[in-house]
């Protein structure tokens, strides 16, 4: 519940505290200079997807708890547990399933949040991407980069909605859309 409550820029700003000035073991801001290998970069983005992680996979877990406690009390779960399944083919089989549904909503839900807290969070880890390109563009006032950024924002919604309706058709073939 704490990390769900916590803001990921806050989490943020401790974690640099606590990581890269105690302890020493990670860089403050950057993603390293232009010739950087794949491991330095990496190795830049350790905070930030921690800190913006932590706070959707404490989201996600509450919601497929919740879920998996509502699906194990319903009727189709005893008979499962009667023919003498194990307790793990019971869960996997029979009650992942069904619980996954309000989860794969979560996760949806979830992903806009990530991209809305990217923006904070690219700014605090000081990393170039959408998020400070959008907060440089606002700051300058130049409203053709401000458009087309919030208009790709928007695309990455509107595809990640449309996965996650289709996960919908994997997952439980009985949801139909008309």
């Amino acid at each position: 519940m704490l990390t769900a409550s916590i803001p990921s820029f806050w989490l943020g700003l401790l974690l640099i505290q606590f990581f890269a000035v105690k302890l020493g073991w990670f860089d403050t801001s950057g993603y390293g200079g232009p010739g950087a290998g794949f491991a330095p970069r990496l190795h830049h983005l350790v905070l930030p997807a921690v800190s913006l992680g932590a706070v959707s996979s404490a989201l996600i877990l509450r919601f497929t708890r919740a879920s998996m406690l509502d699906v194990l009390n319903d009727d189709y779960v005893r008979p499962a547990r009667a023919k003498g399944m194990s307790e793990w083919r019971v869960v996997i089989r029979h009650a992942f399933k069904n619980a996954l549904i309000p989860v794969l909503t979560v996760l949806g839900m979830t992903a806009a949040l990530l991209v809305s807290g990217s923006i904070v969070t690219e700014t605090v880890f000081g990393l170039p991407g959408v998020g400070s390109l959008t907060v440089s563009a606002v700051l300058r006032r130049d409203y053709p980069v401000i458009q087309s950024t919030l208009l790709v924002i928007s695309g990455l919604y509107v595809l990640i909605n449309f996965l996650i309706d289709m996960l919908y058709l994997w997952v439980d073939p009985r949801v139909r859309f008309s």
